[in-house]
């Protein structure tokens, strides 16, 4: 490149981010690789030293740093606990207690990585941030100089859902550099560049909660908020009780405790009465559902009823639908064929063909 730029390179210690941060001193980038602590201090050491324990371990710092050296780039290990407790670890709490399913990597990538980081780069000079993330960013003819968030090649791996809300700002400041590859490519490269990362396992919990039971941390943060009720059927009749509302979510079957004709899943969860509603398999699909806290990438805005398949959760398939602005900066979206356990504080994402048109947060299902 003419002009050698500067890229703050994020840095989990797992093979996604070891790759990118060689592919970008491959193309001549000037790269700083940093970790972001982000982990609480109630986490016990023996997990934290847990190789498989996630991005923000003591031991993804260890497998981040020898990255770094490989790759003979400065690296640092930077405080971000103060940061994500309140915009990650609180929301996730605070949406729980209220009845909804939060998603709290959308939430880390929102607050965390592309604004606290961001921020950061800019103190270092920085001209991007990047990260291991599999997507890909463009631009739109149509609309000189406005970037597009686009999937990966490898759909499988694709985390556009979880990226619906980087702003153009953000977008114009940040590297994918694996987006344009296969996961197997990804690990064979590793190999090849002989990084201790190669054949480490995916983390798949949320950094956070360390054993993966919500339940457990919840009740461990806010005991109060996990008080018994009512179990109620569709008619509003008494048919059991719960543990505590934040225990369950929308589609859930296992756990009920309930003996019943036919199975029973949790089709809402009803905070101002305390009140689990549960219902056959049927009654679990919606038509549509209404979504806010929106941000548009493809378009400035949405001003007009528009075609398109939306996901309303990150392993689900992509779904026809079309999409109606609503007073207030909201929106109404129906679905051509009824979509199952549409979640209250899960995020509804909006593609068109390979390019994200944009996202918000499910406010509630509709029929």
């Amino acid at each position: 490149m003419s002009e050698r730029k500067r890229v703050l390179m994020a840095m989990s210690g797992g093979v996604d981010s070891s790759v990118a941060a060689a592919l970008l001193v491959q193309q001549g980038y000037e790269v700083i690789g940093v970790t972001m602590n982000t982990w609480t201090d109630d986490i016990p050491e023996s997990i934290q030293q847990n190789q498989h324990s996630g991005c923000c371990s003591l031991a993804a710092v260890e497998d981040a740093r020898a990255i770094a050296n490989k790759l003979d780039i400065p690296y640092y290990v930077m405080n971000f606990k103060g940061h994500f407790a309140a915009t990650v670890i609180d929301y996730f709490i605070k949406e729980y207690v209220a009845g909804r399913t939060p998603n709290p990597c959308i939430a880390c990538n929102r607050y965390v990585k592309f604004d606290a980081l961001l921020e950061k780069a800019r103190e270092l000079e920085c001209d991007y941030v990047a990260t291991g993330h599999y997507a890909m960013i463009g631009e739109d003819p149509a609309y000189p100089g406005r970037k597009l968030l686009g999937k990966s090649v490898d759909r499988r791996k694709d985390q556009t859902y979880v990226l619906h809300n980087l702003t153009q700002e953000a977008l114009a400041h940040t590297l994918f550099p694996i987006g344009g590859m296969e996961k197997p490519q990804v690990r064979e490269l590793a190999r090849q560049l002989g990084l201790v990362t190669a054949d480490k396992p995916d983390s798949q919990e949320i950094c956070f909660v360390y054993d993966n039971d919500y339940g457990r941390f919840l009740k461990e943060r806010v005991p109060e908020a996990i008080v018994p009720g009512p179990m109620l059927n569709t008619r509003g009749e008494v048919v059991g009780q719960h543990q505590g509302l934040p225990l369950y979510t929308v589609g859930q079957r296992k756990g009920l405790g309930l003996t019943t004709p036919h199975p029973m899943y949790v089709v809402a969860l009803d905070p101002e009465r305390n009140a689990v509603i549960v219902g056959e398999a049927h009654e679990v699909y919606s038509q549509g559902l209404l979504a806010s806290d929106l941000n548009w990438i493809a378009v400035p805005e949405l001003t007009e009823p528009v075609r398109c398949t939306a996901k309303i959760r990150r392993m689900a398939p992509e779904a026809p639908c079309t999409v109606y602005p609503e007073p207030g900066g909201s929106i109404r979206v129906v679905f051509d064929e009824p979509q199952r356990a549409v979640t209250p504080g899960q995020a509804v994402v909006f593609y068109q063909d390979r390019w994200v048109l944009g996202g918000g947060t499910i406010d509630r299902a509709v029929n």
